[in-house]
């Protein structure tokens, strides 16, 4: 069962992120506050949120360890699932593998990652 404030925790994080890690000024759908995010996004955010969670409690813990960007890279992967999910056919970007993505988007996402380990100690 999805941790109630779960979806929220990974919008704050991806929002942190991106105004840390974007060069420039972000796109503004990539900064939209919690109460205007699209419902797909929200349980898109959700679904990752505890998919993370649960993958740092089956490893006891462990998956701590993981380097940066093995945490990155999880967080990507469950986001493309999502997409998946939510779009019959999802735009290339939202889809793209990781050696595709943008830095600043790698960053962010091992961010996230990095943000529900916090939350969870």
């Amino acid at each position: 069962m999805p941790h109630p404030d779960g979806a929220r925790l990974f919008r704050k994080a991806w929002i942190a992120g991106v105004r840390k890690h974007f060069p420039g000024e972000p796109k503004p759908g990539y900064v939209t506050p919690w109460e205007e995010t699209p419902e797909w996004e929200r349980q898109a955010a959700g679904a990752v949120h505890e998919q993370v969670r649960q993958f740092l409690a089956v490893s006891d813990g462990h998956a701590t360890r993981l380097t940066r960007e093995q945490k990155g890279r999880f967080v990507a992967i469950c986001w493309t699932a999502q997409m998946y999910k939510h779009f019959g056919d999802p735009k290339p970007g939202y889809v793209a593998d990781w050696p595709d993505l943008p830095d600043w988007q790698k960053e962010t996402d091992a961010d996230i990652f990095e943000a529900i380990e916090d939350a969870i100690d």
